[in-house]
């Protein structure tokens, strides 16, 4: 009996060993990541809560910032969430100067009046796509009796001022379509595509939309079979010469690249003014922006007669695809406009100061929070994966938390924003194990050697499971 009791003992205590907590298997998952030839000369940070307490469960180095890459759209929807709330619309005013005589000629001109919206002539939803919008305003003009005008169409962009991307953003992204600026006036998310062919010589095909005003200068190179898309454009806000530099491999399937519109307000105005050409409304004068008049030193018109107003999908829609599809601009948006509606200019810089002044208020150290601009794209942005996950812990509570949740996509069996730019990897967000344990996790790796990190970050994670 003696001999019976001690081996079942034996049994226990071996299956006891054996049966290691999450937090357990959680250090020994980081530690052998840290192993890794890839992390050398790397640093890793990670923060792991417990989503029901905000009991610190696992975390190293959660006190040094590191470049945020995307998870910094966490921090910026949330903010943009409580300071703005879920229903939060943007709107954009169509209107004219002047007045419209007998025959129905406008003298004077018509104005889009730019309100700070990053979905005006997107896809992405049905009241926000290009030929829906146009054609809304083009009824409206005609519903104002205008058959003909004698002015120009003006893209009034002044609301935001005329510096469109936040400091710290590199040259090489500005030009690309995940670089593009954001404007008062911003138009089908500020990209536009170029068709390209590939062979011994990579060829412009065109671009969509067609845009006559724009120069492009094809330095692209081919590239080695299989090597892939490394073209990139450089082209600077307000500029109307694009660079294509970089290889186009010579087997690439893909049908071209999109890149940054250089001036959304000019754009909105000029398909205005091309719609109503092709609705039998001729306009006079060239389309023009109002930062343009301002630069020549001619005066803005004001709407003096409002004939169409657009009213943008709720925030929490906005959100959606902001977090689902990283969309930098959107991101962009929201962080000038969390200093608009804070009662200051609406730049980068000072949405980025009211977004820690409004988290500092909340018990964050505001020293954990370098924040450059909205998207996380600026390699100078720096939050430690301590103030992140604090953030999402304290998030929870709030009545549109289920949208934030909502918002973010699924990476491993856990809902996670990522985050990539040039040797950065990171995740924020939350998972559910099957026992319903449920944890915040925050994880970023920066300056890693080589390519195919993720898997290793998520082996790390899986110790939570």
């Amino acid at each position: 009996m003696l001999k019976k009791s001690i081996a079942f003992l034996f049994i226990l205590s071996s299956s006891l060993s054996f049966a290691q907590s999450p937090v357990q298997k959680l250090t020994q998952s980081f530690n052998a990541f840290l192993e890794d030839r890839q992390t050398k000369y790397a640093i890793t940070s990670i923060c792991v809560l417990d989503a029901k307490t905000g009991k610190q469960l696992f975390a190293k180095n959660e006190n040094t910032g590191l470049a945020t890459a995307s998870t910094l759209k966490t921090i910026t929807s949330a903010t943009a969430f409580s300071v703005l709330g879920k229903d939060f619309q943007y709107q954009t005013v169509v209107g004219y100067s002047g007045s419209v005589n007998a025959e129905g000629t406008l003298k004077g001109d018509i104005i889009i009046l730019g309100g700070g919206d990053p979905t005006l002539g997107s896809w992405r939803y049905a009241h926000s796509k290009e030929s829906f919008i146009l054609n809304q305003w083009v009824t409206a003009i005609k519903a104002a009796g205008i058959k003909k005008i004698e002015g120009k169409v003006i893209g009034d962009d002044r609301l935001w001022g005329t510096q469109t991307t936040p400091d710290g953003w590199i040259w090489q992204d500005l030009g690309n379509y995940y670089g593009a600026g954001s404007s008062a006036l911003s138009w089908r998310e500020n990209q536009f595509d170029v068709k390209l062919h590939p062979g011994n010589t990579v060829s412009v095909l065109r671009t969509v939309p067609d845009m006559p005003y724009l120069t492009i200068i094809n330095e692209l190179k081919p590239g080695a079979a299989g090597s892939g898309d490394h073209a990139y454009a450089y082209l600077p806000p307000f500029s109307s010469t694009a660079y294509l530099r970089g290889t186009w491999a010579t087997d690439i399937q893909k049908q071209g690249i999109a890149l940054a519109l250089p001036d959304p307000a000019f754009e909105a105005a000029f398909r205005l003014q091309d719609t109503l050409a092709k609705a039998g409304i001729k306009v006079s004068e060239a389309p023009v922006t109002a930062r343009q008049l301002s630069a020549a030193h001619l005066p803005v018109p004001e709407i003096g007669q409002k004939i169409s107003t657009v009213s943008s999908p709720a925030l929490a829609e906005i959100v959606f695809w902001l977090n689902k599809k990283s969309l930098n601009l959107y991101a962009e948006h929201l962080l000038r406009t969390i200093a608009w509606k804070s009662g200051v200019a609406a730049t980068a810089a000072n949405g980025a100061a009211a977004e820690v002044k409004f988290w500092a208020a909340r018990g964050m150290d505001k020293n954990a929070m370098n924040i450059i601009d909205g998207s996380g794209l600026s390699p100078a942005t720096r939050v430690t994966t301590s103030a992140m996950a604090s953030i999402l812990f304290q998030v929870q509570k709030e009545d549109w938390f289920p949208d934030f949740y909502k918002s973010l996509p699924e990476y491993n069996g856990m809902k996670l924003k990522s985050g990539t730019i040039n040797d950065v990897s990171a995740f924020a967000g939350y998972y559910t194990a099957e026992n319903g344990a449920k944890y915040v996790i925050v994880i970023n790796i920066n300056n890693y050697s080589g390519t195919g990190i993720n898997p290793k970050l998520f082996k790390v994670l899986d110790a939570l499971k």
